[in-house]
């Protein structure tokens, strides 16, 4: 049954994608519009804790998913030049055993992949590319969205999905301040034959150090080893995830680091940088019948593995709220309430994460000794992941 709602969805990216699953699967009617000529992520590695695992499975796609990724057995800490281990959290059996559902680590092309041909098979026509929104109109009995190409489209409601530099959220807010972290990233995607056996275990690694810290952890059943590194510097402020970086330059960031983390660098077949901006979470993204969604409203640094799962969970919530309310605009007040409170303590736990991940006392052993007893045992992770993981968007209050 197809309800009398026409949702516009500015953005085909995943959390998008998501939204417009979510809301296609109770029964609306949905348009995204996205300003790529062509539909695709970056080749990049995303986590997939519990919670986004439930959050595909309210979405159908969980399963098809699932056999598309990696459940790695655990999560370790190491040293950055020593290599000594800690465990982080246990993954695989143990996570169902304990949130219901699985660790996930997915590549992104995949996941984006899953969700598009899921809202096709719903409504083939439904996508509408090469489609870069230049203005808004939001009126009290519907929405416009008007296009760079000059053509315009109407509908009852709009979701801004079109990410960090969102123009929904200028026209909607204005323009937001973006602030330098003082670090960039290196990401790399390296096939797994290209890197030696003791690198190609089923485990995701954190390596942290002072002032820096890597992480990988395997994609697509073992074929892939996905990278990410984030040091401290100041001399490099492009947020673009396509800029070319080199090898070398990569390798000298992490100079004097372990073994095994320059091997993974140098195995790498290309490298990208990137520079990390900070933006506030805001706390009011909806005006009468907009909103926004995923990284338009809370982008969030990388160091908690919950940006993907954010939106997702976004999109899930949203379909939920407008089920519930029949007014569609009190249902976007509603979604917004339901999650503010949780992606801005999502948002914080993140930037919280970058100072115990590059902690001075990391220097030395001894000190790392001190430093992962006191900030990374048992009951701080409990205390820091546990009500992310739990978090159920089918039962979270709206």
């Amino acid at each position: 049954m197809t309800k009398s709602l026409k949702v516009l969805i500015a953005g085909g990216g995943i959390g998008g994608m998501a939204a417009a699953l979510s809301l296609l699967r109770r029964g609306y009617d949905v348009e995204v519009y996205e300003q790529a000529a062509e539909l695709g992520e970056v080749g990049a590695g995303v986590q997939i804790s519990p919670n986004g695992s439930r959050a595909l499975d309210a979405l159908g796609v969980f399963e098809t998913l699932k056999a598309a990724s990696c459940a790695p057995r655990r999560k370790e800490f190491r040293l950055w030049n020593t290599g000594r281990a800690w465990p982080m959290f246990d993954l695989g059996p143990q996570a169902v055993e304990k949130y219901g559902y699985p660790y996930l680590t997915v590549y992104r092309p995949d996941l984006l992949a899953t969700l598009i041909d899921a809202v096709r098979a719903i409504k083939p026509d439904a996508v509408h590319l090469a489609k870069a929104v230049s203005n808004i109109d939001v009126r009290e009995d519907g929405v416009t969205l008007h296009f760079a190409d000059g053509t315009h489209a109407d509908g009852d409601l709009l979701v801004g999905a079109d990410g960090v530099k969102s123009t929904v959220r200028r026209c909607l807010f204005g323009d937001d301040e973006a602030q330098f972290t003082g670090m960039i990233a290196w990401r790399a995607v390296i096939p797994m034959e290209r890197l030696p056996e003791r690198l190609r275990d089923m485990l995701g690694w954190t390596w942290i150090g002072p002032g820096g810290h890597l992480v990988n952890y395997p994609l697509r059943g073992g074929k892939l080893m996905n990278m990410i590194g984030t040091i401290e510097r100041d001399d490099w402020q492009v947020e673009s995830w396509y800029t070319q970086g080199s090898n070398e330059e990569c390798a000298r960031d992490f100079a004097g680091w372990h073994e095994d983390v320059q091997t993974l660098i140098q195995a790498a077949p290309s490298v990208m940088k990137w520079a990390f901006m900070e933006r506030a979470p805001r706390q009011t993204w909806s005006v009468g019948r907009a909103t926004l969604l995923g990284d338009a409203c809370h982008a969030t640094l990388p160091f908690l593995a919950q940006g993907a799962v954010m939106s997702i969970e976004d999109g899930v919530v949203l379909g939920r709220c407008l089920d519930k309310y029949a007014d569609p605009v009190e249902a976007l007040h509603r979604y917004e309430q339901a999650r503010v409170e949780r992606t801005s303590a999502m948002v914080r736990g993140a930037k919280e994460n970058t100072a115990r991940f590059h902690e001075s006392a990391l220097a030395t052993e001894e000190g790392a000794v001190a430093y992962m007893e006191s900030e990374w045992s048992r009951d701080p992770i409990r205390d820091r992941y546990d009500w992310l993981y739990r978090y159920d968007v089918n039962t979270a209050e709206i």
